[in-house]
């Protein structure tokens, strides 16, 4: 799991008359979505702007480039265990209108036993992660807190992607396994950081053309209905429920 995804609305206060009514939703004031995922300290990892707000999280995520490379097998390769079970797929913590993918794990709306009720409060509160990222983006910069004056979609993209570029700088610096190059003349530990250099690792379950590097279009489609499985959701929220009700019971809070 790499973070929490959402979506937050940006008011548009110079939208050109002709598109105000695509762009305003149930708020009746042109807005602008902006899906992003954060993590724990508020690192954003991903940010997609300019989709209509009349628009909800779901169309968004349709319109969203987040599962490109995963459905192209070209994220990296993962391989984790949960509840004794191999998994090989990332996952988002979302709330409940997103779509029950295997990379997007709900809480559970009316959770009966202890043990769904222990995983949804983690969940809900994990989940907060990016909502907390949007409310630091905004208290930091004004630009971003106040009504977007621009006309242009793309200056409006390129206003957004800056200041996360900023924030994100300043995560860097605040985080406590920070390293700057000049302390000494020792290499930073790769494994310190969770943002090392990025790299792409190829699946050994996908065959490539050896000449372009690109899997087949029938490895594609396997790879986006995978990403789209029920099934493969309510696995993994199941596996989660377990793993966290037996580290509860180990003494882990």
């Amino acid at each position: 799991m790499i973070g929490s995804l959402d979506c937050m609305h940006w008011r548009w206060k110079n939208c050109p008359t002709r598109w105000q009514g695509s762009f305003s939703g149930k708020a009746k004031k042109p807005t602008i979505v902006l899906e992003a995922v954060a993590d724990f300290d508020t690192w954003i990892w991903h940010a997609f702007l300019g989709i209509l707000g009349a628009q909800n999280d779901i169309t968004v995520l349709g319109h969203s480039p987040l599962f490109d490379a995963l459905t192209a097998g070209e994220s990296p390769y993962l391989d984790y265990e949960i509840n004794g079970k191999d998994h090989n797929m990332g996952y988002y913590l979302a709330d409940g209108i997103y779509p029950k993918w295997a990379t997007l794990v709900q809480s559970i709306r009316r959770p009966v036993t202890e043990e769904e009720v222990y995983f949804s409060t983690k969940q809900d509160a994990y989940r907060k992660d990016v909502e907390r990222a949007f409310g630091i983006l905004r208290a930091r910069f004004a630009i971003i807190r106040q009504p977007a004056r621009e006309w242009s979609l793309v200056k409006l993209n390129s206003i957004m992607l800056t200041y996360i570029i900023l924030h994100n700088l300043i995560v860097e610096d605040e985080r406590h396994d920070y390293y700057d190059g000049d302390s000494d003349g020792d290499e930073p530990d790769p494994n310190r950081s969770r943002r090392t250099q990025a790299r792409i690792y190829d699946d050994p379950n996908l065959a490539r053309n050896p000449r372009t590097g690109q899997i087949s279009m029938e490895e594609y489609m396997h790879c986006y209905r995978l990403i789209r499985s029920r099934a493969e959701n309510n696995d993994l929220q199941q596996d989660l429920i377990k793993h966290l009700w037996e580290i509860r019971g180990q003494g882990h809070r």
